[in-house]
């Protein structure tokens, strides 16, 4: 006859297990939908949940502003992705989930799209700053629709994996963020 565990024990030994997923599977900060950053000095940002990563506007020169991810907990805010490095906006600008799921940013000064995610606005529910470094923006099944990861410029993280035929951009100068290709 083999030894066998009362159901009850079974349950409980796997729990531990369950519950470690599920707090791993939900350690994300979700931006909803209308959501948005207003770029100024001192900006509000969009932080990883462990707080590694801030997706910011940063002042590059004379109230112009660059849309980031930088590492937030050293001292220097090392930025690691960028998305206008070639047309800087204006303070006040503003990036935005909009109602319909498309995210993008607007120079206040002149009202122009200055940059969009590639997402097609189909079925995005949300975005997130991720403890890897990675902004998404994913649909209701959490299924990422657009990735910084995808758009690397001058910085490769860790966890980031590479596709083929992927063009890498890096900045033209320390304090000029026009791109560059290699």
């Amino acid at each position: 006859m083999a030894f066998q565990l009362p159901y009850p024990l079974c349950f409980t030994l796997s729990l531990p297990q369950i519950l470690t997923f599920s707090t791993i599977a939900q350690a994300h900060n979700n931006i909803s939908l209308s959501s948005f950053l207003i770029a100024e000095q001192d900006s509000p940002f969009w932080a990883s949940p462990s707080g590694d990563f801030a997706f910011v506007f940063q002042e590059i020169v004379n109230y112009e502003f660059l849309l980031a991810i930088w590492f937030y907990k050293i001292p220097e805010r090392t930025i690691v992705w960028s998305a206008n490095g070639h047309d800087l906006v204006r303070r006040g600008s503003k990036v935005e989930l909009t109602a319909d799921g498309k995210f993008m940013l607007k120079d206040i000064a002149t009202g122009e799209q200055v940059w969009i995610a590639d997402s097609a606005g189909v079925g995005v529910a949300y975005t997130t700053m991720l403890d890897t470094g990675n902004f998404v923006l994913a649909n209701q099944d959490s299924r990422n629709l657009w990735e910084s990861f995808d758009q690397p410029t001058d910085r490769i993280l860790l966890t980031q994996t590479l596709n083929l035929n992927i063009i890498i951009f890096a900045r033209y100068a320390a304090r000029n963020y026009s791109i560059e290709r290699f």
